[in-house]
């Protein structure tokens, strides 16, 4: 079911002193938009943003950046967070927010971004053979991320789809990641800490596991 849209948005996202309009203008220089330079981590794909809030906001000695393509949800990520932050006494200066197309993130980032941490927390599976390149985690987007991911980041992944996570352990070894931490379910796993998403706790009502893994970029030195 798509998610009506949302006029108030986009507005609300322009006054918002935590939301990067024009990203592109930030490759190679993200940490000076922060506060403090401190580790950066990256949620692609965040949606209503309620993983980003929890995350940010607990760990205020890690910059967070959370994009997603909509302004819809980025609208619903960003009310997520200022309610989180307010209700916490917290200033956002470790939380940026940007909309954008996320198969085109090289334009957004580079090498001198030194991302830490990448997480994809239920992205869409792409099932149909000639739309799995669309994936997140596909050959060509993790081929992207590692031009900014630090050697030893991880990525973070999750999912509710069996099939994507079958494929994308594949993607990851193929692309020259590590597998350093696997389970198909994630909540008997005993895995800490684990933030829920929304998405997350809808597929675990539903009686469907949480499948998820921590992938390593490896050092081509090591």
């Amino acid at each position: 079911m798509r998610m009506r849209n949302k006029p108030w948005a986009k507005p609300e996202l322009e006054a918002c002193d935590y939301f990067i309009q024009e990203p592109e203008q930030l490759k190679n220089r993200w940490s000076e938009h922060f506060a403090k330079k401190q580790p950066f981590y990256l949620e692609l794909g965040c949606g209503k943003g309620g993983f980003i809030a929890q995350a940010a906001s607990q760990n205020t000695d890690i910059n967070y950046l959370a994009i997603d393509l909509e302004f819809k949800m980025l609208g619903l990520a960003r009310r997520n967070v200022s309610k989180t932050y307010e209700e916490k006494e917290l200033p956002t200066d470790n939380i940026l927010l940007t909309a954008y197309n996320i198969e085109k993130i090289e334009l957004i980032f580079g090498e001198e971004d030194l991302i830490d941490r990448i997480y994809i927390n239920f992205c869409n599976p792409w099932p149909r053979n000639k739309h799995k390149k669309h994936r997140l985690t596909h050959p060509r987007q993790l081929t992207q991320y590692k031009d900014f991911l630090r050697d030893r980041g991880e990525i973070h992944f999750k999912t509710d789809d069996d099939e994507l996570f079958e494929e994308s352990i594949a993607y990851f070894q193929e692309c020259g990641f590590e597998i350093k931490y696997i389970t198909r379910d994630l909540h008997t796993s005993g895995y800490e800490p684990n933030i829920m998403t929304e998405h997350e706790k809808m597929f675990s009502e539903e009686g469907i596991k949480i499948k998820f893994l921590i992938a390593e970029k490896l050092n081509p030195l090591s």
